[in-house]
């Protein structure tokens, strides 16, 4: 009987009592080791190939000796640089004797359960609250005799934006709203005109305003 094994990153071919010389292992010497990536036994004209390993299968060994391989000379040139470099190299070695291949019922050792990292916890972030919509659709204010686009943008900010808004505003408050801007502001009649305007009744407004001079008769 003969298997093909991994061991040490390389894959032997390998038979009881065979000697093999494998890269250096952590086994000190004198104990026993078992390798379980067996990838192909062969008994007589019986062959199990795994997929990659085949399963249960095992390969029993000894550990004989720790060693070193035989001196490796690397040399190194570069033409007309004047580059020579010249090194040694004995690669760690282990002696080890197969002592036994087992096709099944072997026991796997355990494989070492994988301890999941916490993920770090991720902080909704505060969702930026939403303009408000205006409820009712705004009016152009500027059709006001004496309101500009200075003043009306300033009452449709202090939540003046109709003319219903604007009829119900006084005079007085209408002028402490708009003092920021610039000019002589008469806001007498704003409101009266506002009405006008939402009451829908624009030929009288027009004709009121023909006879205004920014906002006062």
């Amino acid at each position: 009987m003969y298997a093909i094994v991994e061991i040490a990153g390389h894959q032997f071919k390998v038979e009881k009592d065979q000697k093999v010389f494998v890269n250096r292992l952590a086994t000190e010497e004198g104990k026993k080791v078992d390798f379980d990536n067996v990838l192909l036994i062969g008994d007589g004209s019986n062959v199990t190939v795994g997929a990659p390993a085949i399963d249960g299968a095992q390969v029993s060994a000894k550990v004989l000796k720790h060693l070193k391989g035989d001196k490796v000379i690397v040399f190194k040139k570069k033409r007309r640089k004047g580059y020579r470099v010249k090194n040694g190299h004995r690669q760690s070695l282990t002696e080890i004797l197969i002592e036994g291949i087992t096709a099944s019922g072997a026991k796997k050792a355990a494989p070492k359960k994988e301890t999941k990292k916490a993920e770090p916890k991720v902080e909704a972030k505060a969702a930026a609250p939403k303009a408000k919509k205006a409820t009712g659709k705004a009016d152009d204010l500027k059709k006001i005799e004496g309101i500009g686009p200075k003043i009306a943008s300033t009452l449709v900010e202090a939540g003046i934006a109709t003319f219903s808004d604007l009829a119900k505003a006084t005079p007085e408050g209408i002028s402490e709203i708009i003092a920021g801007v610039r000019g002589n502001h008469v806001t007498d009649t704003w409101p009266a005109q506002a009405q006008l305007a939402a009451d829908g009744k624009w030929d009288e407004l027009k004709k009121w305003q023909d006879e205004l001079d920014g906002g006062k008769a």
